[in-house]
């Protein structure tokens, strides 16, 4: 048996390609409000917290409140999903490794849970077992507390289902972003960091691959067992 329990998933920019919907949804929406929007600004809310979002909207001429704001973005990008869905390469023949596999997987977004359970029900049944999304968590990304929030959710049966406890030493949390890394080593978890929008410099907090493409749950399992590379000062410093 495999010493990987666990697999907790970012969605945009990591399982879905959603990054490009969140991006023209913003563009249109400051537009509509007679201001400007670069994709230079849009990069820099990728990973961030929906409220986080809304604030720089609001400073970019976007007069609605931070509430409104979500709501529209969310049900724009969800529109934009139901006539088809971006999955990021790999993602999906990785999840069905993992099920295949028997290792447990959950879904932790900061976009909120009417998007992310579209995003899952276009899934086979079983595949992600629950949603921790932005609007269960008090803090976003990169505060840790949605990680720690899966981690507790997926510990409570985990001994009863398993006969063993869940360890954050032997779970993987697969992120894109600089907020989604950073929460997901802050949680304690093995981070596996797969940049799409946002470079990613090694750090030493975080294993790099450039892909998911090819990768399989026994690449995952291998990862909790290889050290963390050291980090790259000069990236780190640039």
């Amino acid at each position: 048996m495999s010493d990987l329990q666990a697999v907790f998933w970012d969605m945009d920019g990591t399982l879905v390609d959603t990054e490009p919907y969140w991006i023209a949804s913003e563009h249109d929406l400051v537009a509509a409000h007679g201001g400007t929007w670069s994709d230079e600004q849009a990069h820099l809310l990728v990973g961030q917290a929906l409220e986080y979002s809304a604030a720089v909207l609001q400073r970019a001429g976007v007069t609605m409140g931070t509430t409104e704001i979500i709501d529209h973005l969310t049900a724009d990008v969800a529109a934009r999903c139901a006539e088809q869905i971006p999955w990021r390469p790999g993602a999906r023949q990785l999840l069905e490794d993992l099920h295949q596999a028997d290792v447990r997987c959950a879904l932790v977004t900061m976009s909120y849970k009417p998007l992310a359970e579209a995003i899952v029900a276009a899934l086979p049944e079983g595949r992600l077992e629950f949603i921790v999304s932005g609007d269960m968590v008090t803090a976003g990304k990169p505060d840790p507390e949605a990680y720690h929030l899966a981690f507790d959710t997926m510990a409570s049966d985990h001994q009863q289902r398993t006969g063993e406890p869940l360890r954050r030493a032997q779970c993987i949390a697969i992120e894109d972003s600089v907020p989604g890394t950073a929460a997901a080593a802050a949680s304690g978890m093995v981070t596996l960091a797969v940049p799409h929008y946002s470079q990613l410099p090694e750090t030493g907090k975080w294993h790099l691959l450039e892909t998911l493409e090819g990768v399989t749950s026994e690449d995952l399992a291998e990862l909790l067992h290889r050290p963390v590379p050291a980090a790259d000062t000069a990236a780190v410093g640039a």
